[in-house]
């Protein structure tokens, strides 16, 4: 069956469809039925039903005869290290883990938290929260204490485990000390705290309160896993909000098993016991979905990697991990392969590899502009696929289901929506605009399984959030248009629609053309308060590596393209050349900040931001241009 059948066949019996990818999952005591709508809008699924992740995910390999099959594969360019872990020894590590934490008290609806670097034993303490039903919440390794501590008090975790270090390019960064100021912050406190000592930095630990993490597992009972029910929270992760107080979206168990497992085979087209690797952080959704939990329930052989795309040693570090260890699905975000293509223009290493098993390379996490889709085309030669989810999702919403039918590529959609999203394109009034206008993208409910069923703790703010301002639908907060083809094109933020004299644009249609000038390796748009025309687009570009024009020529080149691209309406004349851009350690690019600053506003440090130095060069760049005005 083709992509259209499969969808309709989802629109036509959505429970048959749901019950039917259940079928895969190995269950305690089998659901009833998938989806549960008694109090629509608030949607369950599979919530009769018992089952457990851990044992999904590790156990039942081991027991199928697959003991043997590589499950993790740790590839450290920081500190030189290249080491692979068997199912049978997960199914070891996390047994020992959880029996830890049964020891220590930890039981079934408690929360840890998980303060990792990027190495093995993240996903071992994922893994082991989940065997016993406590709820785990992966807080990014090195975030500051105040966020940490807001965490702290929103989880109420019973125990915390950390890593005592991160490492990045020439340089260490201690976690403990942050751990430990953002335990003095918080109203609430851990019970415990289980700390894995790393050679590069070794933490002080405070007796009574902190325990070693090979320590703590000495002599105890090794745990079985314990059924919960499908409405049982996995996990928590916490994802930026408006008020500047994060949104902890739950994730739960049933549904997230039957998704992320239906997901490995349409859309990455990975057969268990093939290499996927998803090159992020398990402190996002992707590290939690496709480094984690997706892979291993598919029982694939997952990448955890620390480095980074450039300088660990250079940019070739990605095809040498792919050759290397025979990846065959690649999934990474596109701020990635811009930092490889700024650095590596002419594409030169990546014949210094041997990539002939990777199959495919898939790209999320931000709009993927053409000009670096079309880069990658040329010089690998392999399909570049972009598809589109979020935090709250899990998992695609929009995509190209490459295991099922790859549908042709359209360069600037990440194609058509999968089976469980209804995905519907609304004017400010809610009512569904014509193909090929720009609208707000919205789902119409009920989302499908393993999507986020509420907020923790704070239902209200969810429905306000997601399911008040189009009643009916999942307000994704992104704006975009569908073509005559069914596929969806991701413009922007709804906040990054701006209006320029009556004129609704798209940021992101701009920053398509910038990227296009030759000696651009990445860029930004944001609208900026004008008295006149009401917002004013501006720009900022970062330029390839070697290029040693002028930057006023640069600028004025930018201008002119955007208004034969787009036309005078654009009013595009505001343009500046940075060094770079100041985004999250996941790769977005901090526009919200940006214009806040632009429009001379406060605003609130980004917990996530990778280097706050920068936010003081796009200041100085931004009074180049004459902003803020007053």
């Amino acid at each position: 069956m083709g992509y259209r059948e499969i969808y309709q066949d989802w629109q036509k019996d959505p429970e048959a469809f749901w019950m039917n990818a259940a079928e895969a999952i190995d269950w305690s005591q089998r659901p009833s039925k998938a989806l549960f709508d008694e109090a629509a809008p608030l949607y369950e699924w599979f919530k009769d039903g018992s089952v457990n992740t851990c044992y999904n995910a590790v156990d039942r390999h081991v027991e199928a005869g697959n003991g043997d099959r590589v499950a993790i594969i740790y590839d450290s360019p920081v500190t030189e290290t290249v080491s692979k872990i068997t199912y049978a020894e997960l199914k070891e590590r996390t047994a020992s883990l959880a029996g830890a934490l049964l020891s220590k008290g930890v039981v079934k609806g408690d929360r840890v938290i998980i303060y990792m670097p990027m190495v093995p034993e993240a996903l071992v303490a994922m893994l082991a929260c989940a065997r016993i039903g406590a709820i785990h919440s992966v807080v990014f390794g090195g975030f500051a204490s105040n966020e940490l501590a807001v965490r702290i008090d929103d989880a109420t975790p019973k125990a915390i485990i950390a890593g005592s270090c991160g490492i990045e390019p020439g340089r260490i960064v201690a976690y403990k000390p942050l751990l430990d100021g953002a335990i003095e912050l918080a109203s609430h406190k851990p019970e415990f705290c289980v700390i894995l000592q790393r050679d590069q930095e070794r933490a002080e630990l405070i007796a009574g309160r902190d325990h070693d993490w090979d320590e703590v597992q000495a002599d105890v009972q090794p745990a079985d896993c314990l059924p919960v029910s499908g409405d049982h929270p996995a996990y928590i992760l916490y994802t930026s909000g408006t008020t500047g107080q994060p949104k902890g979206v739950v994730r739960p168990t049933a549904g997230h098993l039957v998704a992320l497992n239906w997901t490995m085979k349409n859309i990455y087209d990975v057969e268990p016991g093939e290499v996927f690797w998803a090159a992020s952080d398990v402190g996002w959704v992707v590290g939690h979905s496709y480094i984690c939990y997706a892979p291993l329930i598919h029982g694939n052989t997952t990448i955890v990697f620390e480095g980074k795309p450039v300088g660990t040693p250079d940019a070739g570090t990605f095809w040498r991990v792919i050759a290397d260890h025979k990846v065959k699905s690649f999934f990474t975000a596109p701020t990635a392969f811009r930092a490889v293509k700024r650095v590596d223009p002419a594409g030169e290493l990546i014949s210094n590899y041997d990539l002939s098993h990777l199959k495919t390379i898939f790209l999320a996490g931000e709009r993927a502009d053409p000009d670096t889709i079309e880069w990658m085309q040329k010089h690998l030669a392999k399909p570049i696929v972009d598809h589109w989810w979020q935090t709250e999702t899990g998992y695609t919403i929009v995509g190209n289901p490459m295991g099922i039918e790859p549908m042709p590529i359209k360069i600037g959609s990440p194609t058509v929506p999968m089976p469980g999203y209804d995905v519907r394109v609304l004017d400010d009034g809610g009512h569904e605009v014509e193909r090929g206008e720009l609208g707000a993208i919205a789902v119409k409910l009920p989302l499908p399984p393993g999507t986020l069923p509420t907020l923790w703790n704070a239902e209200e703010r969810f429905l306000k959030s997601y399911l008040t301002t189009f009643p009916g639908y999942y307000e994704t907060g992104d704006a975009g248009m569908m073509d005559e083809d069914g596929y969806v094109y991701i413009m922007a933020r709804t906040d990054d629609v701006i209006n320029v004299a009556g004129h609704r644009l798209s940021t992101g249609g701009m920053e398509e053309v910038l990227a296009s000038h030759p000696d651009v390796a990445e860029c930004a748009v944001i609208g900026v308060s004008d008295e006149l025309k009401g917002q004013l687009p501006m720009g900022f570009v970062c330029l390839s590596s070697g290029v040693d024009k002028p930057h006023e020529q640069v600028c004025k080149e930018c201008i002119k393209l955007v208004r034969e691209k787009i036309g005078p309406v654009a009013a595009f004349k505001l343009v500046c050349v940075v060094d770079r851009l100041p985004k999250t350690r996941s790769g977005k690019i901090l526009r919200g900040t940006m214009v806040s600053i632009a429009d001379g506003k406060e605003f609130k440090m980004p917990a996530t931001i990778d280097d706050p130095e920068i936010l003081n060069e796009i200041a100085v760049a931004l009074k180049t241009l004459g902003y803020p005005a007053v």
